[in-house]
């Protein structure tokens, strides 16, 4: 048992409550978009209007001023967004898991400070992959200790989220070669943002570069690397699948739309009016059957994480080991059934459509090539035979980096 309190409780929410409050403003979101994604516009209005309806702190608990969601509920919450609009959604990605992390530090001043920085607002972007193709194994980054503060400098790439945030999460290693993570604020001296990301999907999620030259951090805003939440890892990447599962819905949701608009017919066609055409109809259908498979991969993936949250919020420590390995292999798993949902779906659609349906002016291209950008992150050609050695082998799925917190962004 562990005696360590924590800010995590008991989720609270009802979905209800959840829904009603931010179905609405995604909706807001989805106005839009297609423009969004044409012109390449930075969504600053739609991510300020969600921090100021408390989307950034829908994990924290009721009694600490949140919203009391489960992981379950908020993995769902994001790939409600992302049907509205994928970048939007992945640029929430790393705030969502800061705010986990300091939900998972001891209730300590410092961190009641961070809570009370996500109440009113704060938002977190930033990365930690090196750039010039190094790892975290010859990170070059430092975050060096000074008198009464740090001292961080390095450089940065895929830092989603930084344009939109008030502060950034950096990682490097300090002077005794221990790996740390800083928390700096966007606007100081030293912090250089460039939108530099050249990517076919996932425009406007500010996901290039930043530099930082002797940028300050606060004692309060250092922390070892290995005190950060031990399911961080699969957090990272389940909110990825959100994402992916969302894009699958909007697939599914704008191509039965242009399916009911078409007003001509192949004469291969089995139908003069192309929405009551078996052939047709039948690709729709099973769009949705790969929309609802990736909702239900997301949602055990999802549950999984709940179970590590709900052991470390009971002090049930003794058991996060065994559950830290089956959030792996749910993860996994999902991520396998959703990268496949969600390319198959984006790409099937057209099917159903015509030649019409490739028009810029429907922007129907995003979903794939946004899905494809997404499930290039984390790829997918290693992970059956990972699952594959621990069915068979007991071959553990869990890397020493993950297991312990360390797992990175997902990338």
């Amino acid at each position: 048992m562990s005696d360590v309190d924590t800010y995590l409780r008991a989720a609270s929410a009802t979905d209800d409550e959840l829904w009603s409050r931010f179905q609405p403003l995604f909706d807001a979101v989805a106005v839009g978009n297609v423009e969004r994604e044409r012109t390449r516009t930075h969504p600053h209005e739609e991510v300020r209007l969600l921090k100021e309806s408390g989307f950034g702190v829908v994990r924290i608990p009721k009694e600490d001023g949140g919203f009391g969601a489960s992981l379950e509920q908020t993995f769902a919450l994001l790939a409600g967004l992302a049907a509205a609009d994928s970048n939007v959604a992945h640029i929430f990605r790393n705030h969502l898991a800061f705010v986990e992390d300091r939900l998972n530090a001891p209730r300590s001043a410092g961190n009641d400070t961070w809570l009370k920085r996500f109440l009113s607002g704060a938002f977190v972007g930033g990365g930690w992959t090196e750039a010039n193709n190094l790892t975290l194994a010859n990170i070059a980054s430092t975050i060096t200790a000074r008198d009464d503060h740090w001292v961080v400098t390095g450089a940065k790439y895929y830092a989603t989220g930084s344009l939109y945030a008030d502060w950034l999460d950096v990682i490097g290693r300090d002077d005794d070669g221990a790996l740390r993570t800083a928390l700096v604020r966007a606007d100081d001296p030293g912090v250089e943002l460039i939108d530099d990301w050249r990517g076919f999907g996932q425009r406007t999620t500010a996901s290039g570069s930043a530099r930082y030259d002797r940028v300050r951090a606060d004692v309060d805003d250092v922390f070892p690397a290995a005190d950060r939440f031990v399911y961080q890892a699969h957090f990272y990447q389940n909110a990825m699948l959100a994402v992916l599962t969302g894009i699958t819905h909007a697939a599914l949701r704008d191509g039965t739309a242009q399916l009911r608009s078409r007003v001509r017919n192949y004469p291969q066609g089995l139908t003069d009016v192309p929405s009551d055409d078996a052939q047709l109809l039948q690709v729709v259908g099973q769009v949705s059957a790969d929309a609802f498979a990736a909702d239900a991969a997301l949602s055990r993936s999802s549950r999984t994480l709940d179970d590590i949250a709900v052991a470390r919020a009971s002090g049930r420590d003794d058991s996060v080991e065994k559950l830290v390995v089956a959030a792996e292999v749910a993860v996994t798993q999902a991520q396998l059934v959703i990268v496949a949902a969600a390319l198959k779906a984006t790409t099937e659609v057209f099917d159903a459509l015509g030649a019409s349906g490739v028009s810029e002016d429907h922007g129907l291209d995003r979903h794939w090539r946004n899905a494809r950008t997404l499930a290039s992150h984390n790829p997918r050609v290693y992970k059956a035979r990972i699952l594959g050695d621990w069915f068979v082998n007991g071959t553990t799925p869990v890397s020493n980096l993950a297991a312990l917190g360390r797992g990175g962004q997902g990338n």
